[in-house]
């Protein structure tokens, strides 16, 4: 059984528990991708099992669904984001972030840092 990171290191007898296997380069977590405004800049990078990740670093425009057509709607300004709330101050989008467009306020519905592309509904 895999010990959990919130569980204690050691057992009710006072045992030290030992790690099953070694700490390994695809456990470490990468450098955030924080997503601006700005001309349109992509990431690709290499993950485990040779699969690759593309990470939307800079993007002006999100795709949006409006009665069943897709329209690409320019991005004006990064109204709110609740994952940090420094974000929305240095216009950073993330999923869950409300940008200002030409059309209204639009949430963001896909992962920038994960996906490389921006997708979003008409709040």
């Amino acid at each position: 059984m895999a010990r959990s990171q919130f569980k204690s290191k050691r057992s009710v007898s006072g045992r030290k528990y030992s790690d099953l296997r070694k700490k390994r380069a695809c456990d470490m977590a990468g450098i955030p991708s924080l997503t601006q405004i700005g001309k349109n800049k992509l990431k690709v990078k290499r993950v485990r099992g040779n699969n690759i990740k593309k990470q939307l670093l800079r993007s002006e425009s999100v795709s949006v669904n409006i009665d069943g057509k897709v329209e690409k709607l320019n991005i004006i300004t990064v109204e709110n984001n609740p994952a940090n709330i420094h974000y929305t101050r240095r216009s950073i989008i993330t999923k869950g972030a409300v940008v200002k467009t030409e059309k209204g306020s639009v949430r963001i519905t896909s992962r920038p840092g994960q996906s490389g592309s921006l997708f979003g509904v008409l709040i």
